[in-house]
């Protein structure tokens, strides 16, 4: 997936202000934060969307919440609240076709989100 720019972050490719990697998953901050906490977690194996996973990737999805939830507490968020966003297709504005969880936080978050 050599023009996906989630991939050449993880490839090192690109650089990003990470904050969390393990074999599985990278968190990084957004470059056009929405909140002054905002970071996207992503897997290191390519999968475009939420409509391509398969069963086996059910661990997976599970761990990138527990990551966002670690980073939460580290950065002083997890008490007062934070919100996941994980958008499927272009309508949902998923503008990276690589799956990525994004985690907001840090101010109050209104409803409906957009």
């Amino acid at each position: 997936m050599g023009n996906c720019i989630f991939c050449r972050i993880v490839a090192g490719e690109i650089k990003a202000k990470v904050v969390y990697e393990d074999d599985d998953v990278i968190a990084f901050e957004d470059i056009r934060p929405q909140a002054p906490v905002h970071m996207l977690i992503i897997p290191r194996r390519h999968i475009e969307r939420v409509n391509d996973l398969k069963e086996e990737d059910e661990r997976l999805i599970g761990h990138l919440v527990l990551v966002a939830k670690k980073i939460a507490a580290e950065k002083k968020i997890a008490e007062s609240g934070y919100r996941l966003v994980l958008n499927c297709n272009r309508d949902s504005g998923q503008e990276v076709f690589h799956i990525h969880l994004h985690l907001l936080g840090g101010r109050r978050m209104s409803w409906p989100p957009g």
